[in-house]
C-alpha cells in the first residue's frame, strides 16, 4: 500500500468529475508531492494550477471548486481536511484512520511492505564495478560496487527483473602490460636482472602474486624465452587477480549474477562482426592506414578509431559487440554504472548504437563520482600509479562490511564523497548506520522484555489508540517507506533510503524517550507494540537493501 498513490488516485477521481461537470474532455496527470513544511500538510497538488491555464481562470477558484468533488470521491474518509494555499495549491491532511490502515497493511506485509511482484516487471541487465583485472579493487571500485549492488536490490524490491553482470576487460595493453609486469617481478624472485615495463604495474600485490606463483612453479620459467613465457604469465596475473576482486565482492556482500569476459566477444567473431556490420551500414572510412567510426555524424564530439594502423582493434571496438550481444538478450533496459573518469565515453557509445540502428534510450549510464578517505580529520593520500592506493579490502577490514557499505551510500553517487573512516569506526550513536541498526536492537529488546511479562502481539492489535501526536507521526514515517523505496528505483539513487533510515531512526528514538510501550493500559501496548513491529520490518528491509544487516543485539 502507497500512501501517495492512494492519495493521487481520490484527488484523480474528484478531478476527473468536476471536469466532467464542466464538460471539459480533457484529463490532466495529478502530480502529488510531499510538502517541504509540515504546516503545509501531508501531501500537496498543483492540479489546479495546471487547469486554470486552460480554463483561462484563477487558479484559486479553480482549486475552491475542486475541493468539494475531491471530498466527494474520498467516501472512505482518507482525507482529515483539504485546504487552498498560496496561488492555488491543495493542500491535503490525512485522517488517523488513513495512517492506520496503512500501518495495518505494514503489519500484514511485514518486510515485504512495499514490495512488488516482479512477473511482470521490465528487465533490467544491470553492469556495474568491471574494474580491469589489473589490481586488487580499490575505494573508488568500493562505491561502485555498492551503488550497484543496492540498486539492484532495489529495483528488484520494486518489480524488475535484474541480472547483474561484470564485464572482464582481459584482453589489450593493459593485460599485456600486466603480464610483462608479472613476468619481470617472477625474473627478480629467481635472482635475474628484470627490469619492470616503462608503464608497468609496480603494486606490492604483484609482488606477492609473482611470490605464490614461484613457489608453486619453481625456476621453470627461468630458462623459457619470453615469448613463450608471456603467455602464461599475462594469464596467471589476470586469472588471479580476477579471483581476489571476485572474494572481494563476495566478503562486500555485492552478488554478481554474470561475469562476461572480453575475450569471448574475439574468439565468436564478435567483434570482427560489429566492424563488417558498420562498414556495410556505410558508418565508417579509413585514414592513415586506421579506422574511423562516423561517431560525430551521431552527437559525439569527433570520430573514433575502431581499428588501429596496426589492425588491432580498439577497445571501442570490443565495447560496441558487448553492448550489441546485451541488447539482443530481450533486456527492456541496460543500466552501465562507470567511474567518473569515463564522463567522455558515454556519448561515443549511445553515438555508435545508433550508427548500428538501435535505440540508445535503452542504455542509461551512471557516472560514480570520486571517493576521498578521511581519518581524523585529514585526507588519506592514494596514489595507483605508485601502487600505494588503498584498497577496498582494508577499507572493509578497518570500518566493518557494514559501516563501509552505508558511508557509500550515504551521499549522492553523483557528488563526490569523503568518506569519515574515524566516524565509520565508531561505535555509538554519532556512527549513523549504528543509530539505525540500534533501532532494530533496541525494538527487539522490547519484545524480548514483553516475552519475560508473558505479552505476546496480538494478531489484530488495537491500532485505533494510536492517536497521540507522536503516535501518528511515527505511522507517517512507516507510511512513507514504500514511496521512497519506489522514487529511489526510479531516480536511481539508492542514497534516498540511507536519508529515509535516519529520520525514522529520529523520531523513532525520540518516541522511545518521551512514551513507554510497555506498562501501558492493555489495549495502548498492544496498539505501539504493533507500531513497534512495523518500524523493526521497515528497520530490516531498508538496510536489507542497502546490504546492511540488522543486528537483534548491541
Amino acid at each position: 500500500m502507497d500512501v501517495r498513490r492512494i492519495t493521487e488516485s481520490l484527488i484523480q477521481t474528484g478531478i476527473k468529475r468536476k471536469l466532467e461537470e464542466w464538460g471539459i474532455p480533457e484529463e490532466i496527470s495529478v502530480s502529488v508531492e510531499v510538502p517541504r513544511q509540515e504546516e503545509h500538510g501531508d501531501f500537496s497538488t498543483n492540479a489546479a494550477l495546471q487547469l486554470a491555464g486552460h480554463m483561462k481562470r484563477k487558479p484559486r477558484d479553480v482549486a475552491m471548486e475542486l475541493l468539494g468533488s475531491i471530498r466527494q470521491a474520498d467516501e472512505g474518509g482518507w482525507f482529515r481536511d483539504l485546504t487552498v494555499a498560496g496561488p492555488g495549491f491543495i493542500n491535503v491532511v490525512l485522517s488517523e484512520g488513513a495512517w492506520q490502515e496503512v500501518l495495518a497493511n505494514a503489519l500484514t506485509k511485514g518486510e515485504r511492505f512495499g514490495a512488488v511482484d516482479r512477473k511482470e516487471g521490465e528487465r533490467v541487465l544491470l553492469e556495474f564495478v568491471s574494474a580491469n583485472p589489473t589490481g586488487p579493487l580499490h575505494v573508488g571500485h568500493g562505491r561502485g560496487a555498492v551503488v550497484g549492488d543496492a540498486l539492484a536490490r532495489i529495483l528488484a524490491f520494486t518489480g524488475c527483473q535484474v541480472t547483474t553482470e561484470y564485464y572482464v576487460n582481459d584482453v589489450g595493453n593493459q593485460i599485456d602490460c600486466l603480464g610483462k609486469s608479472l613476468y619481470a617481478r617472477y625474473l627478480q624472485l629467481c635472482g635475474k636482472k628484470a627490469e619492470l615495463p616503462e608503464d608497468g604495474y609496480r603494486g606490492e600485490y604483484l609482488v606477492d602474486l609473482a611470490r605464490e606463483f614461484r613457489e608453486e612453479v619453481g625456476d621453470r620459467y627461468l630458462p623459457v624465452e619470453e615469448e613463450e613465457a608471456f603467455p602464461v604469465f599475462r594469464k596467471v596475473a589476470c586469472d588471479r587477480i580476477l579471483n581476489g576482486i571476485r572474494k572481494d565482492l563476495e566478503t562486500f556482500h555485492v552478488h554478481i549474477d554474470r561475469w562476461f569476459r572480453e575475450e569471448s566477444l574475439h574468439e565468436s567473431g564478435s567483434v570482427a562482426a560489429i566492424v563488417d556490420e558498420l562498414r556495410e551500414r556505410g558508418q565508417l572510412y579509413e585514414s592513415e592506414g586506421a579506422v574511423y567510426f562516423k561517431s560525430e555524424s551521431h552527437g559525439d564530439e569527433k570520430d573514433r578509431v575502431l581499428v588501429r594502423a596496426d589492425g588491432r582493434t580498439t577497445y571501442f571496438a570490443s565495447d560496441l559487440a558487448y553492448h550489441r550481444a546485451k541488447l539482443r538478450q530481450g533486456f527492456t533496459k541496460l543500466i552501465d554504472i562507470w567511474g567518473a573518469d569515463h564522463h567522455g565515453y558515454a556519448p561515443r557509445l549511445s553515438a555508435a548504437l545508433k550508427g548500428l540502428g538501435e535505440k540508445d534510450s535503452r542504455l542509461e549510464i551512471l557516472l560514480v563520482q570520486f571517493v576521498s578517505l578521511v581519518r581524523d580529520g585529514k585526507t588519506v593520500q592514494m596514489s595507483t600509479r605508485s601502487g600505494e592506493f588503498t584498497t577496498l579490502r582494508e577499507v572493509m577490514d578497518e570500518v566493518g562490511i557494514d559501516a563501509a557499505r552505508f558511508f557509500y551510500l550515504l551521499r549522492s553517487f553523483r557528488s563526490h564523497l569523503d568518506f569519515d573512516l574515524t566516524l565509520a569506526s565508531k561505535k555509538s550513536n554519532e556512527n549513523p548506520v549504528y543509530y539505525i541498526q540500534y533501532v532494530h536492537a533496541r525494538i527487539c529488546s522490547i519484545f524480548r522484555e514483553a516475552a519475560d511479562r508473558g505479552i505476546v502481539l496480538s494478531d489484530a492489535p488495537p491500532l485505533s489508540v494510536l492517536s497521540l501526536p507522536d503516535e501518528t507521526n511515527l505511522m507517517k514515517k512507516v507510511a512513507r517507506f514504500p514511496d521512497v523505496v519506489s522514487e529511489s528505483g526510479k531516480a536511481r539513487e539508492p542514497h534516498r533510503i540511507p536519508f529515509y533510515l535516519l529520520d525514522l531512526a529520529r523520531e523513532f528514538h525520540a518516541f522511545y524517550h518521551n512514551h513507554r510501550f510497555l506498562g501501558e493500559t492493555p489495549e495502548r501496548t498492544q496498539g505501539r507494540l504493533a507500531l513497534a513491529t512495523a518500524v523493526r520490518n521497515v528497520v530490516s528491509t531498508g538496510l536489507s537493501l542497502l546490504g546492511v544487516s540488522a543486528p537483534e543485539r548491541m
